[in-house]
């Protein structure tokens, strides 16, 4: 097998030809993306004034001594890459052959919540480069395994690894949570702070990002967006690409061994009535020769929990993600927090 056959089809000519009309390309800029250092939290011994300093200036920032033991982060790259390496056909079947709460996506980052891709409106940008499989945490079922098939024992060796790096990053997300919550000085009840985040609503993408022509331009991998999520937590390989906006330009995010990226969500920004902010931020490989691989740790509010804020109306992150999901449907993209303001009117 050629490794383009582990493609969806509509990647494989922009690998081999160049980027067809069908993918989203980045404008033609003369001044090229500076690199930039985010700042650095070291989870060890947390110090609260530099975290109110990022998530109020910043919206983001790495996070150095996080307790993720180095060869779990590894083997579940190394696992995950393999399955993303066969062919695209067998990707399809993979998870609905083991009756797997797992999906496999591609061409978009927007997904309903079983984790397949939405059908987007007329208006957006066609095809994101981009694959990857979607893990429900708390669905995770006790085996995957059916048979004594190499495909399927591969697929329970990469169940068992995010099912432990998930208990990692969880314990991750609510640790900084808590945090966040004391820079805002919110005393939260047990019951505020899991309706605030919610461990079982805790989800992972993997995701791929395939090489392309040296002729093809800059097609962006992940299109400009903010993260519907309260806390994002991302583990990315040395071939960097994420990029972030801040003070109205746009960063190239440098790659570091060993650190994990945080970046607050909407809810987040929603939680501290404006006060920390939701990066925006895209994934734009410099390197089109070679292929990107992230894993990235997404968790939300409980679903009817209502979230209140003197900027925006009241809401439940049920809504929100119904409303997120019908402008990405209706519209071609997401506005997310824009629809709640006071002024906006809903239009589910």
């Amino acid at each position: 097998m050629s490794i383009t056959e582990s493609y969806p089809p509509a990647f494989r000519r922009v690998i081999n030809d160049g980027a067809p009309s069908g993918t989203a390309e980045i404008e033609s800029v003369l001044v090229q993306d500076k690199d930039i250092d985010i700042p650095v939290i070291d989870f060890e011994c947390l110090d609260k004034d530099i975290l109110t300093e990022a998530c109020r200036e910043w919206g983001i920032f790495r996070l150095k001594n996080h307790g993720v033991p180095l060869p779990l982060m590894s083997q579940l790259q190394e696992i995950s890459e393999s399955l993303l390496s066969l062919p695209f056909e067998n990707k399809q079947k993979l998870f609905a052959a083991v009756n797997s709460p797992m999906s496999y996506f591609w061409g978009t980052p927007a997904l309903n919540r079983s984790g397949d891709a939405l059908k987007r409106g007329a208006q957006a940008s066609n095809v994101s480069m981009v694959e990857g499989f979607n893990v429900p945490l708390s669905k995770l079922p006790a085996s995957t395994s059916c048979d004594d098939d190499a495909q399927h024992s591969e697929l329970e060796s990469f169940r068992v690894l995010i099912e432990e790096y998930g208990r990692h990053i969880t314990r991750i997300a609510v640790s900084l949570f808590e945090a966040i919550a004391q820079t805002l000085n919110l005393e939260l009840s047990s019951h505020q702070r899991s309706g605030y985040l919610l461990e079982s609503t805790g989800l992972i993408r993997v995701y791929r990002y395939p090489p392309s022509d040296k002729t093809a331009g800059e097609a962006l991998g992940m299109e400009v967006h903010t993260d519907s999520s309260v806390i994002s937590i991302l583990k990315e390989d040395e071939t960097g690409g994420l990029e972030i906006m801040k003070d109205e330009e746009w960063f190239r995010v440098k790659p570091v061994a060993d650190t994990l990226i945080v970046n607050l969500g909407d809810m987040m920004q929603a939680i501290s009535d404006n006060e920390y902010k939701s990066v925006e931020h895209r994934v734009k490989k410099k390197d089109m020769t070679t292929k990107r691989h992230s894993v990235c740790y997404f968790v939300f509010p409980q679903r009817d929990y209502v979230i209140k804020s003197s900027n925006y109306k009241p809401f439940t992150y049920s809504e929100f993600e119904a409303q997120v999901q019908a402008d990405v449907q209706s519209l071609g993209t997401k506005l997310g927090l824009l629809r709640f303001t006071p002024e906006s009117p809903l239009f589910l």
